[in-house]
């Protein structure tokens, strides 16, 4: 494996939470913030209310950023999120994952710990210097991330549907 298993899992959140804002928006319920929540196994508190969703979906155009930057800039902006909110990585083990870093409370502000998690994500990134592994969607159409971990770095598409949707328009330039 590449990367540690909570770094893939906090980079894969950061890209689900900065592609929920894609049309359809897929964040715009209390509910299906509960789903990420529980899909992307984050652990510690949360309200469950408007407020949380208002402000977790406040940190998809500064997550987008963050995924999207060079190097450089992506290095300030880690910087000044572990900063903003007095990060601490300490090593924790909890449910049935082995030991894993956590660098904020479990009673941190849900959108705090998504931040953070995907800023200490991101270092694994930065200085492994690979962050050609995160790239916008090949579809036209589309302005997705995309999140590539293969071995041979051969994802283009963000989701099945885009990929598909290409798939099918090349078949069909090749019959004309």
């Amino acid at each position: 494996m590449l990367f540690a298993d909570d770094t893939v899992a906090s980079l894969a959140a950061a890209v689900d939470l900065v592609n929920s804002a894609e049309p359809p928006d897929t964040m715009t319920e209390t509910a299906q913030l509960k789903d990420f929540f529980l899909r992307h196994g984050y652990t510690g508190t949360r309200t469950g209310g408007t407020a949380e969703l208002d402000a977790v979906r406040a940190q998809r155009a500064p997550m987008r950023r963050l995924l999207t930057s060079d190097r450089d800039t992506a290095v300030h902006l880690v910087n000044d999120i572990l900063a903003e909110h007095r990060a601490v990585p300490q090593l924790v083990r909890h449910d049935d994952l082995d030991y894993h870093i956590h660098a904020v409370a479990a009673d941190a502000p849900l959108p705090v710990r998504i931040a953070v998690e995907t800023a200490m994500a991101m270092i694994d990134l930065i200085r492994a210097n690979e962050l050609s592994r995160l790239a916008i969607c090949a579809d036209d159409t589309c302005e997705g991330i995309v999140l590539d971990l293969s071995r041979n770095r051969s994802r283009r598409y963000c989701s099945t549907a885009c990929g598909n949707r290409n798939a099918v328009a090349a078949y069909r330039a090749r019959q004309r």
